[in-house]
């Protein structure tokens, strides 16, 4: 392939996945990973490629305009994937200047940066570069019991992160259309799997019940998502990289619609069965519903249609294949996630004001 990525956010948990994906595919020569191992940032994530030639880590900050410009010069990039972002809409609640910071100024940097590199590019090289910037579903707003969000859905973000990173589409966006930047985005439904931080649903939700700790459920877990396993996004920005049209959007989805409260009582009977309680019948019994989160999305639905249509991409796992998947990955990796709960997240409640 010959090909060089520099990979922002690297280290969290779809980055790391990504990383995963294309170095034991053999998609790339060299994996540049620029981090900056904030709390979701985990160095063990990618531990295995540590000796490996065609990984380099460096920890450093996006919007250090002289450290992502010495990047460019020194490694010469042909595709720069954005996953560095503040990610979490609780955290966004309690302290949005972080996302301000990262998500839109961020972004700004690595758009300038990007672009005086790919100026400096011959006309053959230039035919090669991309900007891919990995967003979310959340720009969109929240629906009712019906309709789906498509490439065209006008943007109404409600959190300060969707607000953030609905700001970093629109500034990715004007570069193209400005400056001439080869850029693609995709947006995202809600992603699981393998080295997920545990403030998410679906983590925190595994480690309370082997715990035996209260889950907690924000109002009457009717809040519906869709659910998509990180191997198969990681699937398809390599899909969007290597087909889709400069310029355009892609909408990424798994096709699982789930009620909050299903996809707890899903863990709960899979972990029954699985690693059963000493102390009780069943995991459920542990379900606590908990004041909701303020302004808190009632549905999220994704139309991947044009992601399937245009450049072939499907996911391959179905919710009961990919969970199963997840819960065996936090049985099995124990320290992972114990070194995480002793040095920086003991599931506390996030985002109540």
């Amino acid at each position: 392939m010959g090909r060089i990525f520099i990979v922002t956010g690297g280290s969290g948990f779809i980055g790391s996945n990504f990383i995963r994906f294309i170095l034991s595919n053999g998609y790339a020569d060299k994996i540049i990973d620029l981090d900056k191992l904030t709390y979701a940032g985990n160095p063990q994530n990618l531990l295995k490629y540590d000796n490996d030639k065609r990984y380099a880590f460096v920890q450093g900050d996006i919007c250090d305009q002289e450290l992502v410009q010495e990047l460019f010069l020194l490694h010469k990039p042909d595709v720069i994937i954005n996953f560095a972002a503040e990610s979490h809409v609780d955290r966004s609640i309690d302290g949005p200047s972080d996302f301000i910071r990262t998500n839109i100024s961020g972004t700004y940097t690595l758009l300038q940066k990007s672009l005086r590199y790919y100026q400096s590019l011959t006309k053959e090289d230039q035919k090669s570069f991309r900007f891919h910037h990995i967003s979310t579903d959340e720009v969109f707003g929240s629906l009712d019991n019906d309709g789906i969000f498509t490439e065209e859905t006008p943007y109404d973000p409600s959190s300060p992160y969707s607000a953030s990173k609905a700001s970093s589409d629109h500034l990715v966006r004007a570069w193209h259309r400005t400056y001439g930047l080869p850029i693609i985005i995709s947006n995202c439904s809600n992603n699981y799997g393998p080295y997920q931080f545990p403030e998410k649903l679906i983590p925190l939700m595994i480690l309370n019940c082997l715990q035996e700790k209260p889950l907690p459920v924000y109002g009457t877990g009717e809040n519906i998502r869709d659910w998509l396993f990180v191997d198969d996004h990681c699937d398809a920005i390599h899909t969007i990289i290597e087909k889709g049209e400069i310029g355009e959007t892609y909408n990424v989805g798994g096709n699982n619609e789930i009620k909050n409260i299903d996809i707890v009582k899903t863990i709960c009977n899979l972990l029954d069965n699985i690693r059963p309680s000493e102390n009780l019948k069943s995991y459920q019994e542990l379900i606590t519903f908990v004041k909701d989160r303020p302004g808190h999305d009632l549905r999220y639905a994704i139309d991947s249609s044009k992601l399937q249509n245009k450049l072939g991409w499907s996911p391959k796992e179905t919710f009961e294949t990919g969970i199963r998947k997840t819960i065996d990955w936090y049985l099995d990796n124990k320290t992972w996630w114990q070194e995480i709960q002793n040095n920086t997240y003991q599931q506390e409640r996030l985002g109540v004001l």
